[in-house]
């Protein structure tokens, strides 16, 4: 929690300026960074509590601590501030990793300020934030939103869960957590260097791979059916995949939980169970990603029941189909969908040589009910 400022206490050309019957002109003025008398500290608390205003005072000082003056703010930085002022001064300076390294240095800087930094700041930012363990482990929602920034490095992501791991937290901020605890618990973890180990640059080409391809889940798939009826890469997605392949268990777990569509798509299929249940817990997940891979033969039982228990997923009528006319769906979740199908296809599942036996049974016992 941020404290709240005492406005009593502060220096008395401070307090005239924020004095609510103070003239206009004074407060435009201060929010120009022009106050005479003021130290730069001073000046800086003044402008934060001012931005906090909707009068046309606010607009110019938030415009103002964005683009701070060198003399200024340096001047302010070699001071211990205020709790209240780091928290204004970190998001406009967030990708500012010369300015970011004095801010996240402060004394007093509240957790709740490196948790916000954390979740949207550069690659090196990032970097400073995760060296301190022990304010990690004070505040884990801090691993949580770097760990779901993209632009956090891998061998990072690795390093701050193998703490988090190693320390029992129990991270629900990562949608994934269980199973990339699983993961890194299978991993040698690289100490930290300097520059981007070949994995990071491998993670951030394959984001950007995922990025750039043109793709439509609701219109297209990421894999086609060969002469044999099994699923097989479909050409345009193979340089993704490939970038994949490559990636430790940990890597694509993360992959899935922050890639495109087309990650997530390929990665659902995924050969490792871990891998394949992150990428459809994913916060990112669409329902026309859902209604593709509930279709899919070559899916994991796993991600079939985690679709079925989305009650937003199930109730796309296609989804339902999807689950009930598939081999791999658990018989218990396929046999409880019978009931909502509609008549027609419930005498195609009949028929069908396509679905399990005991579906077939099903959709006749269903049909049988609906015609009494």
């Amino acid at each position: 929690m941020i404290p709240a400022i005492d406005v009593t206490k502060l220096p008395t050309a401070a307090q005239k300026i924020l004095d609510p019957s103070s003239p206009p002109q004074l407060r435009a003025a201060a929010a120009r960074a022009v106050a005479p008398g003021l130290r730069p500290a001073d000046l800086l608390l003044v402008l934060a509590l001012l931005s906090e205003g909707s009068d046309p005072a606010a607009e110019t000082a938030r415009q103002t601590l964005a683009k701070l003056p060198a003399p200024i703010l340096n001047g302010a930085l070699s001071a211990d501030l205020e709790p209240f002022v780091l928290h204004k001064l970190a998001p406009a300076y967030v990708d500012n990793a010369g300015v970011m390294e004095r801010l996240l240095a402060q004394p007093r800087i509240a957790l709740e300020t490196v948790e916000e930094a954390a979740s949207r700041c550069s690659e090196l930012v990032a970097e400073l934030i995760a060296v301190n363990e022990q304010r990690m482990l004070a505040h884990p929602p801090i691993i949580e939103k770097l760990y779901m920034n993209k632009a956090t490095r891998m061998s990072t992501a690795d390093r701050i869960i193998e703490i988090a791991v190693r320390n029992k937290l129990e991270l629900t901020g990562i949608p994934a957590y269980k199973e990339v605890a699983i993961a890194i618990g299978m991993e040698l973890i690289e100490e930290r260097q300097a520059e981007p180990t070949p994995y990071d640059i491998l993670f951030r080409e394959t984001l950007d791979e995922g990025e750039k391809v043109d793709f439509n889940p609701a219109a297209e798939d990421t894999h086609v059916l060969d002469d044999e009826g099994d699923e097989k890469v479909a050409a345009k997605f193979l340089p993704l995949y490939a970038k994949i392949a490559k990636m430790t268990i940990a890597q694509r777990i993360r992959t899935a939980m922050l890639g495109s569509a087309a990650d997530r798509l390929i990665l659902m299929r995924d050969g490792n169970r871990l891998v394949a249940s992150a990428a459809i817990r994913s916060p990112l997940v669409q329902e026309p990603e859902v209604v593709r891979v509930s279709a899919s033969r070559v899916i994991s039982e796993e991600v079939l029941r985690t679709i079925s228990q989305n009650k937003e997923w199930v109730r796309n009528y296609q989804v339902k189909l999807n689950l009930v006319q598939n081999p791999r769906c658990p018989f218990p979740i396929a046999a409880r969908l019978v009931s909502y199908l509609r008549e027609s296809e419930l005498k195609t599942i009949a028929k069908s040589k396509n679905v399990t036996g005991p579906i077939a049974q099903a959709a006749k016992q269903q049909l049988n009910r609906k015609a009494k």
